[in-house]
Parts: structure tokens; sequence; C-alpha cells
């Protein structure tokens, strides 16, 4: 496995990490708790030394998975989580919350959750307006300062935004969601991380799914798939996007690969700062995710591509108005 550094920072990671949210949330039924433990472990006995999680994702129940599917490969990893979400007593997700006495109290949580004594990267999942990003990071700041984190990363933020908060903590890493069919952090995003020295870890790199040729309009969601209130998925919106597919394809059999390697590498080929996370609860989308590290795009590729998407547009919102709301603050 390729390895990247975030910008500046000196945080090496895999090339490719593994997205674990929806081992546990937001994808419908999952495998079992030990196949997504071995599934885990499978990842990193492939070179995989990046892992995504959250308190919000379950709510909690993912931060444990991780933390036990990696308890004995601590050395090995970096273990990232989130925080900016609050719960009711019964754990319920009512809104957001970056006031600095909760971040400190959710960093100790996660810690727990994770049974480690360092988060190596903690984002601020979703920046809340009611709360200045300069004292979202001190709080993270004293965080590490202590000894409880070691990076600091933000999610779906503004490039003012990011910019306010690195004068104040350098920030680590930006994650937002990024790929061949949502390409706004092109705009303002990159160019603020690549002059700030931030690294860019998108998440959906493969749109939820959809970049990989397996979704068609007549396919299926489970009712406790988020995919299900989502614009772009629609039946109408996915019978208009397959252009997108079709161009990967395209692609994918010239080079012996398949569309999500080419959707990932890509990714890959835009940033040598850039470090996609893909999800999965198979071992065998598992492997193919990481054969991407291996296709080589060359510059007449990637003009193609980019000649070929610019007379695409892409159908449906990417996420209801009311979370579409929550980003780019």
């Amino acid at each position: 496995m390729q390895k990247r550094i975030l910008g500046t920072s000196g945080l090496e990671v895999s090339a490719i990490g593994l997205g674990c949210m929806g081992m546990s949330h937001g994808y419908g039924p999952s495998g079992t708790k030990q196949e997504m433990i071995d599934l885990i472990r499978a990842a990193v006995d492939r070179g995989v030394t990046f892992f995504d999680t959250a308190e919000v994702y379950g709510p909690f129940t993912n931060e444990e998975l991780v933390g036990e599917a990696l308890a004995p490969l601590r050395d090995q990893v970096v273990i990232v989580t989130k925080f900016g979400f609050q719960f009711d007593s019964d754990g319920k997700q009512i809104g957001l919350s970056s006031r600095p006495e909760h971040i400190k109290q959710v960093a100790d949580a996660s810690l727990r959750r994770l049974g480690i004594d360092v988060i190596d990267l903690f984002y601020q999942h979703r920046v809340n307006p009611d709360v200045p990003i300069e004292e979202v990071a001190g709080a993270v700041k004293d965080l590490i300062q202590a000894g409880k984190v070691k990076h600091f990363g933000m999610s779906e933020a503004a490039a003012q935004t990011i910019r306010r908060a690195h004068a104040v903590q350098p920030v680590t890493a930006v994650q937002s969601e990024y790929s061949l069919w949502w390409r706004r952090p092109e705009a303002e995003v990159l160019p603020v991380l690549e002059e700030l020295g931030i690294g860019f870890v998108p998440y959906s790199p493969l749109g939820k799914g959809f970049l990989t040729g397996k979704i068609n309009e007549n396919t299926e969601f489970s009712s406790n798939d988020i995919r299900q209130v989502i614009p772009r998925f629609t039946p109408e919106a996915r019978k208009a996007n397959a252009a997108v597919v079709e161009l990967l394809q395209a692609i994918a059999q010239r080079k012996g690969a398949t569309p999500a390697q080419v959707a990932l590498a890509w990714l890959l080929a835009q940033k040598p700062w850039i470090v996609p996370i893909p999800g999965t609860r198979k071992p065998e989308r598992l492997d193919e995710n990481i054969g991407a590290v291996d296709v080589d795009l060359t510059p007449d590729d990637l003009s193609e591509i980019e000649q070929a998407a610019s007379t695409l547009t892409v159908q449906g919102a990417r996420y209801p108005d009311h979370l579409e709301r929550m980003t780019g603050r």
C-alpha cells in the first residue's frame, strides 16, 4: 500500500483509508459484529492504516466496534473520530454542539469507547454557527496540549472558516464529500488547503455506491438506508446520472479496472495530499478499493475524463435541505 502525508502536518497514512460508518449506521443492515471486526483487521493486513469513525455513527456503537477491532493493532494505525453533535438522554441526535466544554467531554467519551489513550485526528463534524470557530480550535488546542488529541480536523467547512480555525490551531486535514459527481470543493476549499498545507480526505468518494456501477434506477434500498431520502437517489435521478457511470466504465474497460477503481484513482491523481476513505462491508469490495492505488491514469486519461465530465450535469441534490444547510459554513 502506498502512503501519503496529509498536507504539511507530517501525519502519514495509507493512500486509501477505510470509512467505517456503514458498518453500524446509515446504509441498512450490516453484517455481524464479528464480520465487521474481521473486515477492519483484513484492511490492516492489506496495508490500510487510516480508519474513520464518529460518535454519531450508531450513535456511539461504531466507535466501540472500531476500537475493539483495532485494539491489537493500535500501534499500526491512525484512528479518526469526530465531535459536534448533541444527543438527548436516549442517545438521539438533537442538534449541533461545539461548545468548548462539550468538545472536551466528547473527547473523553470517545477515548473510552475506542479504548485508546489519544485520538490521532479529531474532526469537528459540522461547523456550529453559534460557537465562534476560534473557540472550537482553542478547545482542540487544549486537548492537544493535554495529550488527548494529536491532530485537529474539520468537516464540510467553508474556506474562510478553515482559515480562521487554522490561525488558532493548525488544521491537519479537512474532510468533505468529493468525487466525480460532487466537485464543489474544487472551487474554494482545495485552493485554501493547498495554500495552508492542509490534507484533504474525501468521504463518499464512490458517490454513496453509485459510482461503482452496482446501482441503477431499479435498485431498492432498505427503510433505514439514508439513500432513501437523498434527492440524488430518486429513480429518476439515478436514471439521469447513469452517464457518469458510463464514463467510468469506458475508462475502466480500457484500464482493466472497475468503475470504482477509476473513480478512486481519479481522486488520488488530483493532489498528492488527498486520501479518500471509501466505506464497505464486503471483503471483495475492500480488495477492489485498495486496488485503485495500482490504476495509473495518464494525463491523457485525466484529460479525457475532464472533458467528458464537463458535458454532464448531475441531477438531484446530494442531501435533503436540512442536512445540506449544515455544510459549507
